[in-house]
């Protein structure tokens, strides 16, 4: 049965996106911030990030479909790692950090075909957690954690950096490329075992000299087309740009549109082509365009895009769709995002008109569609 993931400020919802009043079909973490969800394509494990505050990060996994979750170990730093859980009856409350501390898992993403078990976590503040045992033990990602650029990442919307998209190139496993906010994209060739930072994007809130320097840089989600992964999308804090060389190099696009800021970016999976947009006005607005909601597409690698509203609210509309909670299904015909309202929206012929399938779940994290056998 196809299936719609929703992680949401209160918890993970499942979805059955043929039923036209959008049943729910699974709630579970009832109450506690889900801020990621994988459902990994390899073995049909369902993985689910918490953010439980004061009690931390925690991390979850289904075996069977998401009926039973047990918790399993979450990415952690050496200095956390032999701490004894905090008390809150004691006089130390609440605890008192020494040395980096996970406060957030911003993304997981599963390692390549080749690569049974592995999971990568990004996380906030800036770090990249590695599992070769479904999420049974962490690493981090000492050659990204160590970069001597670090002291000059800073926060973009959150205090600190971190890292919320990762890419596994489907061609090859070894070669990763990760975005920050707000430090840039950066590229492995090896697995993670060196870095390199890409370069042309444009962060216009900089000083002018600093406006092109790589980890200046405010990228707000990547994605990239899966048949062609050479090709990388990027919507940043304050434009669109989009690399035909892994990364290495990205190319602003000056196209008409409603906004050219915005959160979400998909990537048609086939068609190197065709990425979607979710505009919006940004900075201390960060709501749908003159409070109607749009999706924007390009279907010619970003020189032009079609805006598509029929089905979308077009007056008094306040939402905002995170880095996350846009995708786009394998065939690249269906997509789904959700919004700051707990909104829920159901796109069909490649998002050219919309319906709601939920209107009252709280605000949305990610959305993602479970992979088809």
């Amino acid at each position: 049965m196809p299936q719609i993931h929703v992680a949401s400020r209160k918890g993970l919802f499942t979805l059955d996106p043929e039923d036209d009043e959008g049943r729910i079909t699974s709630h579970v973490f009832t109450g506690d911030p889900v801020t990621a969800v994988l459902h990994d394509p390899r073995d049909g494990s369902l993985y689910a990030a918490l953010n439980l505050g004061h009690f931390g990060v925690k991390l979850h996994r289904s075996d069977d479909g998401g009926a039973n979750w047990q918790e399993i170990a979450a990415p952690a730093h050496e200095e956390e790692k032999d701490k004894p859980p905090p008390d809150p009856m004691s006089g130390d409350w609440p605890p008192k950090k020494e040395g980096p501390s996970v406060e957030m898992i911003w993304t997981l993403v599963p390692g390549g075909t080749d690569q049974p078990g592995t999971i990568w976590a990004g996380t906030i503040p800036g770090g990249l957690f590695v599992s070769r045992d479904k999420g049974e033990s962490w690493a981090l990602n000492e050659s990204l954690w160590n970069q001597p650029s670090r002291p000059h990442w800073f926060g973009g919307g959150y205090d600190s950096a971190g890292i919320h998209s990762v890419l596994v190139d489907p061609r090859n496993s070894a070669r990763i490329v990760i975005g920050v906010s707000c430090a840039g994209a950066w590229i492995s060739e090896d697995g993670g075992a060196s870095w390199e930072s890409g370069t042309g994007m444009r962060n216009a809130y900089m000083p002018p000299d600093k406006a092109y320097e790589p980890v200046a840089q405010d990228p707000h989600r990547l994605a990239q087309c899966l048949d062609a992964p050479e090709i990388v999308w990027c919507q940043h804090h304050n434009g669109i740009f989009r690399s035909t060389d892994g990364a290495r190099t990205f190319t602003e696009i000056e196209a008409e549109a409603p906004s050219l800021f915005g959160f979400a970016v998909a990537a048609h999976p086939h068609d190197p082509e065709t990425a979607w947009f979710i505009p919006a006005v940004k900075d201390e607005f960060r709501y749908a365009v003159d409070a109607r909601m749009a999706a924007m597409r390009t279907s010619d690698g970003g020189q032009s895009f079609e805006v598509f509203t029929q089905g979308l609210p077009q007056q008094n509309c306040f939402d905002l769709v995170y880095r996350q909670a846009l995708d786009v299904d394998g065939a690249g015909e269906r997509l789904v995002m959700g919004s700051t309202t707990g909104n829920l929206w159901l796109g069909e012929a490649g998002g050219t008109s919309w319906r709601q399938v939920q209107a009252y779940l709280p605000p949305i994290y990610q959305v993602a569609f479970a992979p088809e056998d």
